[in-house]
């Protein structure tokens, strides 16, 4: 099963309103390039990878337009190319391999994390830290590929083109070692470092502001540059990254990454934060 990558999804979408402004169900619709309801479904949820020719008989069907049926047909052939990720399919589990798809693709990212710092923003030695204190034994070699893993997603931040990043990180976890001191010195480092890149912007909420809306666990929330591409929120349980993408669910989740901007410092005052944690150490 193919990552659920963007384009995926706006493919899915476009088959979907065409299907339904034709005024077929998705049995007739089936029925008519010989395929199934259950396969048709699977394509218009982006759940599986559909074939530019298939792509192409279906619109005919609904009488899209050519152009917009040309625009359709290379849209599944883009949506069909590998990302650097599959070659870690063996690694990762399929909801962190559909989050990483979508990261790939978003041009605004916004994280919370309560507890560590946010991945896109993490030094290597922190993540080797992060790794062997997870839910799992990792050999060395496990360690280590998943620390390429990370870095690798880690390069669109100073690439061509990169998206805009709003981190949020409770003061806990500049607070939590990962590591031995020179690790944590060097993450500090590494976050002011980072927070001078016009695209990127740190922030901190203070240890003073007590019980907040995110204190229960990580948040991201992914926008894209296609208009028809909603945004879509993820969040960090036991069983990995939950992708959320029910209209109710993104309310929620943009209301509370919205608090939690209001809460924390600003990105000044962040910095000067993050400068006072390193002195002090």
């Amino acid at each position: 099963m193919a990552p659920k990558t963007a384009r995926a999804r706006r493919l899915g979408l476009a088959l979907r309103t065409h299907r339904e402004a034709a005024g077929l169900t998705l049995e007739a619709a089936a029925d008519e390039i010989n395929s199934t309801r259950s396969t048709l479904s699977r394509y218009e949820n982006a759940q599986s990878p559909v074939k530019p020719a298939t792509v192409r008989a279906l619109l005919t069907l609904y009488g899209v337009a050519p152009d917009e049926v040309n625009a359709a047909v290379q849209l599944a052939k883009d949506a069909r190319k590998p990302g650097w990720w599959v070659s870690y399919s063996y690694l990762l589990d399929r909801r962190t391999i559909d989050f990483i798809a979508l990261e790939a693709e978003a041009t605004g990212i916004a994280n919370f994390e309560p507890s560590v710092v946010p991945g896109l923003l993490q030094t290597a030695d922190y993540i080797r830290g992060v790794m062997r204190g997870g839910p799992h034994t990792l050999s060395d070699e496990e360690v280590e590929q998943r620390v390429k893993v990370r870095l690798d997603r880690q390069e669109r931040l100073t690439g061509d083109a990169p998206p805009i990043l709003d981190a949020i990180i409770d003061e806990g976890a500049l607070f939590r070692p990962v590591g031995d001191r020179s690790v944590m010195d060097g993450q500090l480092r590494h976050l002011l470092k980072m927070s001078e890149l016009p695209n990127i912007t740190v922030q901190v909420i203070p240890l003073a502001a007590g019980y907040h809306r995110g204190t229960r666990g990580s948040l991201h929330i992914l926008e894209f540059a296609d208009p028809e591409d909603p945004i879509i929120a993820s969040v960090e349980t036991v069983a990995g990254q939950m992708i959320l993408d029910r209209p109710g669910d993104l309310r929620t989740c943009t209301k509370i990454m919205e608090h939690l901007r209001t809460v924390a410092l600003s990105p000044t005052g962040s910095r000067d934060q993050l400068l006072q944690l390193l002195k002090g150490r």
